[in-house]
C-alpha cells in the first residue's frame, strides 16, 4: 500500500486545514501515544485530537506529510538531506521557522543547531521539544544567551543536573550556564559547593570565573609580604609579578585548590583535557614564557629557566630579583603556565575510560602537575 496516497479521515482533514490557514501557527507537535496534534499560534495553544482510519504510525505519517505538503511543498514528509544536516548546523536559516511546523522531533532538532537561531525562535522549539539536549545546544548561541531564553534554559538544565547521566554532559551543562552568566548568586554558590563531591563541577569555574570564585580558601600566610614586594613590579606592568600574587590571594588559592581536586579525580578523558585548557587560559596574561612539545620536559625546564639568566624574559628577571625567596612558586607558575591540552595527547587521545581507570591512566601526568599545584599553595615556598 502506497501510504502517501492515503488521505486523512474527512474530519482531521478539515481541521488541519483550517488551523493552517486560519491561524498564525508558530509551531506544531505531535503526541503520538494520544494522538494528539497541538499547535502554538499568536493566539495561544491549539489542539486537534487525530482520528485514525488506518494503523497508528501509517496514520502520522499521513499526518506528517500534510504539513510537509503544506508548509514546505514536500508530500514526502520530512526532507531526508535535512536529516542528515540536522545535527551539523548546517540548516539554511530560511528554513527555520517552516521546520517548526512539521511537528518532527529531528526538524526541531536542526532548528536548534541552526547557527542563525534567534531567541523566539529557541522559544518555540523548546514549547515543541523541552529537553536537556535541545536546552544545551541552544545555549551554545549567542542570540540566545543573551535573550530571554536563555535564563530559561540555564533554569531548566540546573534543575534537572542531577537526573543527567552523561558525565560529559553534566560537565558541558555546568560550562554553558556559567559562560553565559544565566546563573543567580544562589545556583552558582549551589553547584559550586556540589564540586566538593563531584570535582569535574569545578572545570566550568575554573574556564568561565577563574577571577571571581566563590572563595573557600584563604590567602597564603604569606601573602602581605608578596603583595609589599610585587606591587610595584605590577605597577610597572610586569604581568608575571601580576599573576603570582594573584596565585597568592584568596581567589588564587581557591582556584589552586579546584584544579587540584578536578584533575586528581577527572571523570573522563574530556574533563582532563578541559581542566589542562583551562589552566592554559589562566596563564594566558604571562605571555606563555615557557613552551615544550611533551609534558616531561615541562618540570627541568621550568628549574632551569629561574636558574639560568641567559634567556630569561625581563619580567622574569626583575620578579626573582625583586623576590628571591618566592623562586620555588614563581618556578611552579612557569611550569604550570606551558600545560596545555595538547600535551595530554599521550595519555587521552582516543581514550574512552571513565573514573578510577581514566585516573589511573593519566598518573604520570597528573603526580608532576599536582607538585607544583602544592608547591603553590605552601608558604615560604
Amino acid at each position: 500500500m502506497n501510504i502517501g496516497s492515503q488521505e486523512l479521515s474527512s474530519e482531521d482533514q478539515l481541521r488541519l486545514q483550517v488551523l493552517m490557514q486560519a491561524n498564525q501557527v508558530q509551531a506544531i507537535r505531535i503526541d503520538e501515544g494520544a494522538m494528539t496534534l497541538y499547535a502554538l499560534t499568536d493566539k495561544g495553544e491549539a489542539r486537534v485530537q487525530l482520528h485514525a482510519n488506518c494503523p497508528a504510525y501509517q496514520y502520522l505519517h499521513r499526518v506528517k506529510e500534510f504539513l510537509a505538503g503544506h508548509v514546505l511543498d514536500s508530500p514526502g514528509g520530512f526532507p531526508v538531506f535535512l536529516k542528515r544536516w540536522a545535527r551539523m548546523g548546517q540548516t539554511a536559516d530560511k528554513n527555520i521557522d517552516a521546520l517548526l511546523l512539521l511537528g518532527e522531533p529531528e526538524a526541531v532538532i536542526a532548528v536548534a543547531h541552526a547557527p542563525g537561531l534567534s531567541d523566539e525562535q529557541a522559544r518555540r522549539a523548546w514549547w515543541c521539544q523541552p529537553s536537556m539536549d535541545l536546552a544545551r545546544c541552544m545555549l551554545e548561541k549567542d542570540t540566545v544567551i543573551q535573550g530571554e531564553m536563555g535564563k530559561v534554559l540555564a533554569s531548566f538544565l540546573v534543575e534537572h543536573l542531577p537526573f543527567e547521566q552523561d558525565l560529559d554532559a553534566r560537565m558541558h551543562t555546568i560550562r554553558l550556564v556559567l559562560h553565559g552568566k544565566l546563573t543567580d548568586e544562589a545556583a552558582t554558590a549551589r553547584l559550586w559547593r556540589q564540586g566538593k563531591t563531584m570535582p569535574y563541577y569545578y572545570i566550568g569555574f575554573l574556564e568561565f570565573m577563574p577571577e571571581n570564585l566563590p572563595q573557600d580558601q584563604p590567602e597564603r600566610t604569606d601573602f602581605s609580604e608578596a603583595e609589599a614586594l610585587l606591587s610595584p613590579l605590577i605597577a610597572s606592568g610586569n604581568g608575571l609579578a601580576e599573576r603570582l600574587l594573584s596565585l597568592l590571594n584568596a581567589n588564587g588559592q581557591t582556584w589552586l585548590k579546584a584544579t587540584s581536586e578536578a584533575l586528581a579525580q577527572p571523570s573522563t578523558s574530556l574533563a582532563v583535557y578541559a581542566i589542562l585548557d583551562a589552566i592554559s587560559r589562566y596563564f594566558y596574561a604571562t605571555g606563555y614564557p615557557l613552551r615544550a612539545e611533551k609534558l616531561e620536559d615541562i618540570f627541568p625546564q621550568a628549574e632551569s629557566m629561574v636558574k639560568n639568566r641567559a634567556g630569561q624574559p625581563g619580567a622574569l628577571t626583575e620578579l626573582l630579583s625583586v623576590a628571591p625567596q618566592f623562586t620555588r612558586s614563581i618556578q611552579a607558575m612557569l611550569a604550570l603556565s606551558a600545560l596545555t591540552g595538547k600535551l595530554g595527547d599521550p595519555w587521552l587521545f582516543r581514550n574512552s575510560q571513565v573514573g578510577g581507570l581514566i585516573r589511573r591512566k593519566i598518573e604520570p601526568m597528573v603526580k608532576p602537575t599536582q607538585i607544583e599545584l602544592d608547591i603553590l599553595k605552601s608558604a615560604g615556598r
